[in-house]
C-alpha cells in the first residue's frame, strides 16, 4: 500500500490498511443500535410513563426481538474472533502475550495523561482490546437475565421456558431483574466512554478510527501495519 503524507505527530506518514471486516462493522453498529433500543424499551418496561396494557406489550414485543438480534451479534461476533482476520481475534481482545500486555500497560498510560505518546496498533490497543472482552462478559450476563426474566411473560408452550433453571441461579426474579438493570447502565456507561476514547484518538492519532468502522479501512503508520 501506497504511504500518504500525514501531520500524526509521530510520524511523517500514514498507510491505508484493512482492518474491521465486513462482519465486525455490522455487528458494530447493530450492536450499537440495538443497545439504545434495548435501554429505551427496558427503561420503559420498569418505568411505563404512559397507561394501556397495549403500549406495554408493543413496548415488550419491541424489546423482545430487538433482544434477538443483540444475542445473534454477540454470537457472531464471537464466531468471528476465531474466524476473522488478525485483527478480529480474540487473541487481540484477551491478552495473552508478552506484546498485548505491554500495549495493555502503553494504553493505560497514554489515557491517564501519563504517557505522551500512544500506543500504536491497526487494531484495537491492549486496553481497548480487555475492555470489549469485558463488555461481551457483561453482554452475556444480559443475554442470561433477560432469558430469566422472560420466563414471566413467555406464552405457554414457548422453546424459551427451557431456560427456566436460570432464575434460582440469580438467586430468584428479583435480583435477576436488579442485575439486568445494572447491567444496562454499565453498558451505557461503557458507550460514552467508548465514545470519548474514539474523539481522543481520532483527534490525536488521525488515523480515520470512526470512519473504520464505516470504511474498514485505518490511516497507521507503516511498521504498525506489519505488526503480527
Amino acid at each position: 500500500m501506497n504511504a500518504v503524507p500525514s501531520e500524526h505527530p509521530f510520524r511523517v506518514a500514514l498507510e491505508r490498511v484493512y482492518v474491521w471486516e465486513l462482519p465486525v462493522r455490522l455487528v458494530h453498529w447493530l450492536l450499537f443500535f440495538s443497545i439504545v433500543i434495548l435501554a429505551a424499551t427496558g427503561y420503559y418496561i420498569g418505568n411505563p410513563f404512559f397507561s394501556g396494557q397495549l403500549v406495554m406489550a408493543r413496548v415488550r414485543e419491541v424489546h423482545l426481538y430487538t433482544s434477538i438480534v443483540f444475542t445473534l451479534c454477540v454470537l457472531v461476533r464471537i464466531y468471528w474472533a476465531f474466524a476473522g482476520n488478525r485483527y478480529a481475534r480474540w487473541s487481540e481482545l484477551i491478552p495473552v502475550s508478552v506484546r498485548r500486555v505491554r500495549s495493555l500497560w502503553n494504553s493505560l498510560l497514554f489515557y491517564t495523561f501519563l504517557r505522551r505518546e500512544p500506543d500504536e496498533y491497526a487494531g484495537h490497543n491492549g486496553l481497548a482490546g480487555l475492555t470489549y472482552a469485558i463488555i461481551f462478559g457483561v453482554y452475556f450476563v444480559m443475554i442470561a437475565t433477560g432469558l430469566a426474566l422472560y420466563q414471566v411473560y413467555a406464552p405457554v408452550g414457548s422453546p424459551l421456558h427451557g431456560f427456566a433453571f436460570l432464575i434460582p441461579f440469580f438467586g430468584g426474579l428479583q435480583i435477576a431483574r436488579l442485575i439486568h438493570h445494572i447491567g444496562m447502565w454499565v453498558i451505557l456507561l461503557f458507550m460514552v466512554v467508548h465514545l470519548y476514547f474514539v474523539v481522543l484518538y481520532s483527534t490525536v492519532e488521525r488515523m480515520g478510527i470512526f470512519d473504520s468502522m464505516l470504511s474498514g479501512f485505518k490511516f497507521v503508520p507503516h511498521k504498525t501495519s506489519d505488526k503480527p
